[in-house]
């Protein structure tokens, strides 16, 4: 008897157990199955079309043989590289036209290049289309920091922000701009004549900068979180289209897991010491209120009694994170490829050097005169029209919205792919691919045909980057110093390699050869 209860019993246990697999088999196979064919099927009958939903992957292993396919040589000089960034994008636009959808695993991206569409989305309530950041990788990178948190988290965070790089504090941060600038320059000094690796000199002059203005700390201070995060970056850029199957993650790492989790606790004790050397400086009265510089607002904000205006250590630290990689990364790009621009096309560098000499002669740059560089602004807009940093934008719907005429199912992710924008024929000519600075002569507004949700080398809207004034006028005044002082031309050794990491950057560097003025 007791063998025929402990019989039904084991029964009864390997019942619940197969329900329960079959139970998670099916809203396994309903989330990665049966909602993406739904979503392709609904966005089809609307005239949305696109590569097919591959199980698990989607599109994903497409996309990496494209990519591995354009990146297996270096490209000819020709200033066309959307084919090799995003092939992809490239690709299927021409094949499904303006607006298509792909799949990032089971993640639906509808891609979207009308212009219309664009501006609605970025100018839309957070609500509607939320800012994420999918990319596990990317998400660790950055946390719940200003670039990726939503809602209240978000506000409080862009007020620190705005507070910290707006107005007056800007003009406070031009000395030390001026100063780091004038470093590099003592250094190219010494190699006129030569050739220099214009993006790794913009790299250790764009980390001294942020440095110096935002954490009121040296370059060589800063050089061990550079250093974690540029190994950082180079794991996000690699895993960036590998799907893995959900729940493998939690319980399975990769040998890039692992030595990603560890750059995170050492750039988190980096962090932490930082702080604790600001607070310590304050306590014994060296600084006034712990500073005026972003680190100081963000120790005010961690200390504040106000618990609506209270922040985390965590927040703190995801902040940190935050400024150093778009401090450095984008602006350090940003740099190289207009002096690129500049040695190659040595007529505007001409231009440029009278303008700047105009106005300041032999004399370090100032802040009304900086303020008053048009073909030098000129020049900066034509080079983010060619080579934006930020290559893409994504938001995603959070419930069911319309868009122009169409329906979008709640969870799409709208993909913005900013370098198809800053080409294409039908907004900018049949000269879009060539470096034309003039287009820029009367505003962005003229240049676009009143199209400027088509030029998005910083965003747009309520979420337009935070730092643009400051990048904008870092880089003017160190395209003026350089200008001063040295001309240039590109080395015939100079590869043409534009590659995505981070941001869009030369995977050989750029060389160009100083001749002292």
């Amino acid at each position: 008897m007791g063998e025929m209860v402990m019989g039904t019993l084991i029964n009864y246990l390997l019942g619940c157990l197969c329900l329960y697999l079959l139970l998670i088999l099916g809203k396994f196979l309903y989330k990665e199955w049966w909602t993406p064919l739904c979503i392709q099927s609904l966005l089809k009958s609307q005239g949305i079309k696109g590569p097919s939903y591959r199980f698990l992957h989607g599109n994903t292993k497409q996309i990496a043989n494209m990519r591995k396919e354009t990146m297996k040589n270096p490209m000819e000089l020709s200033h066309h590289v959307l084919p090799r960034i995003q092939p992809h994008i490239y690709s299927w636009i021409k094949l499904y036209g303006m607006n298509f959808l792909m799949w990032y695993g089971a993640r639906a991206q509808l891609v979207v290049t009308e212009p219309e569409f664009v501006k609605e989305i970025l100018n839309s309530k957070e609500k509607t289309y939320c800012k994420i950041g999918f990319q596990e990788y990317f998400k660790k990178l950055l946390g719940d920091g200003l670039v990726l948190s939503t809602g209240n988290k978000w506000l409080k965070m862009r007020k620190l922000a705005n507070h910290a790089f707006h107005g007056e504090s800007l003009k406070s941060m031009f000395p030390a701009m001026v100063a780091s600038v004038e470093m590099m320059l003592k250094r190219w000094g010494h190699h006129e004549g030569k050739q220099i690796d214009v993006f790794q000199e913009f790299k250790v002059l764009t980390s001294e900068i942020i440095s110096r203005t935002a954490f009121g700390s040296s370059y060589l201070e800063g050089e061990k979180i550079f250093d974690m995060l540029k190994k950082m970056t180079f794991i996000i850029a690699r895993n960036h289209y590998k799907v893995r199957i959900p729940g493998i993650k939690s319980f399975l790492k990769t040998k890039d897991d692992v030595e990603f989790d560890k750059l995170q606790e050492e750039i988190r004790d980096t962090i932490i010491n930082m702080v604790k050397k600001r607070e310590r400086a304050a306590v014994i009265g060296e600084l006034d209120n712990y500073g005026n510089d972003f680190l100081g607002l963000l120790l005010q904000a961690y200390n504040e009694a106000d618990k609506n205006k209270k922040i985390s250590i965590d927040d703190m630290i995801d902040e940190c994170k935050n400024f150093y990689v778009a401090g450095q990364e984008t602006t350090a790009s940003s740099l190289t490829w207009t002096i690129l621009l500049l040695a190659i096309h040595t007529d505007w560098q001409d231009k440029a050097r009278k303008e700047v000499l105009e106005l300041f002669g032999q004399q370090n740059p100032t802040v009304d005169g900086v303020a008053r560089l048009k073909t030098v602004s000129m020049i900066i807009n034509e080079s983010l029209r060619l080579y934006p940093p930020v290559f893409h934008l994504t938001r995603e719907v959070q419930k069911e919205v319309r868009l122009g005429k169409l329906t979008i199912p709640a969870k799409t992710e709208t993909h913005i792919p900013t370098l198809a924008l800053h080409t294409d024929h039908q907004i900018w000519g049949e000269d879009a691919l060539h470096f034309k600075p003039e287009r820029f002569e009367e505003g962005i507004a003229k240049a676009t045909n009143n199209n400027i949700s088509s030029f998005l080398p910083f965003g747009l809207g309520a979420r337009t980057c935070v730092g643009l004034s400051f990048a904008i006028k870092e880089k003017k005044i160190a395209l003026s110093m350089i200008l001063q002082h040295f001309r240039f031309i590109l080395s015939p050794t100079y590869v043409h390699s534009p590659v995505q990491i981070l941001t869009m950057c030369p995977q050989h560097g750029v060389q160009i050869i100083l001749e002292a003025l």
